[in-house]
C-alpha cells in the first residue's frame, strides 16, 4: 500500500514539475484570488448602493420604485444557483450581446461580482439598521445630505459591525471559484484536475487541492480576526 502512495506522488511531483503543472497551478492560484477579491469588491459596492437605497425613507414614488428594482435584483441573484448565472452569462448573453472572449474570466468576476452584491447587499443593510438612528439624524442635523451621512457616517460604522460576516463572503466565494472551470476558466480546481489527467490519477492531486483551498480559507480567517482586532483597539 505505502509503494502504492509513494508511486502516485511521484507521478503527482513529476507532473507538477518535470512537466511544468506548477505553472498551471500558478494560473489557477491567481485567478481564483482574482475572481474571488474582484468579484467581493464589486459586491461591496453595488451591494452598498442597494442597502442604502434599501434603508432609505419611502416617503416619494422614486424611492419606492427603486426599492423594487432592488429587491428584485436581490431576490433574482440569490434564488438562482452561480453555476447557472454563470452560465447563462458566458452560453446565453454573450453570443446575444455579439460579444467573444478568449476566457471565460471576466464574466466569472462580473458575475460573481453581481450574485455577491446581492448577498451583501442584505448583510449591510443589517450592518446600517445595527447603527443607532441618531447618528444619521446628527448628520443631517448637520446639513449633510441622505448619501454624504450614509458614506461618510454611518457606512464606516456597519462595516465594523458586519466584517465578520463579509469576511464568510469571501470565503465563500473563494470556495464558489471551483465552478469556473465550466467556462473555460482555469481555476485552481480546473488546474488540480489537469494535474490527475497528466499523472493518470486523481488521488494526491485532489487532495492537494483540498489543502490548498484550507489554506486559503485559513488565511482569510487569520486576516479579518487580525482585522477586527485593530478596529476595536482603534475604538478605545
Amino acid at each position: 500500500m505505502n509503494n502504492d502512495y509513494g508511486l502516485l506522488w511521484e507521478k503527482f511531483t513529476s507532473a507538477l514539475i518535470d512537466k511544468n503543472g506548477y505553472k498551471i497551478v500558478l494560473e489557477g492560484l491567481l485567478n481564483t484570488l482574482q475572481i474571488a477579491v474582484i468579484g467581493l469588491l464589486i459586491g461591496i459596492i453595488i451591494g452598498t448602493i442597494i442597502a442604502i437605497i434599501r434603508v432609505m425613507p419611502k416617503y416619494k414614488v422614486f424611492p419606492r420604485i427603486l426599492d423594487k428594482i432592488c429587491g428584485c435584483y436581490v431576490e433574482l441573484f440569490r434564488g438562482t444557483p452561480m453555476m447557472v448565472q454563470l452560465l447563462i452569462g458566458y452560453n446565453v448573453l454573450l453570443p446575444i450581446l455579439g460579444i467573444s472572449v478568449d476566457s471565460g474570466l471576466p464574466v466569472a468576476i462580473v458575475v460573481f461580482g453581481l450574485n455577491s452584491s446581492a448577498y451583501v447587499s442584505e448583510i449591510m443593510r443589517s450592518g446600517i439598521q445595527s447603527v443607532d438612528a441618531g447618528q444619521l439624524e446628527a448628520g443631517r442635523a448637520v446639513g449633510l445630505s441622505y448619501w454624504t451621512t450614509m458614506f461618510r457616517i454611518v457606512i464606516p460604522q456597519a462595516i465594523k459591525n458586519i466584517l465578520p460576516t463579509l469576511g464568510n463572503e469571501f470565503i465563500v466565494l473563494v470556495k464558489e471559484t471551483s465552478i469556473t472551470g465550466y467556462v473555460a476558466t482555469i481555476d485552481l480546481t480546473r488546474a488540480f484536475t489537469k494535474l490527475g489527467s497528466d499523472s493518470m490519477s486523481y488521488v494526491i492531486p485532489y487532495l492537494m487541492l483540498g489543502v490548498a483551498y484550507l489554506i486559503i480559507v485559513l488565511l482569510i480567517s487569520w486576516s479579518v480576526r487580525t482585522l477586527e482586532k485593530k478596529l476595536k483597539k482603534s475604538e478605545r
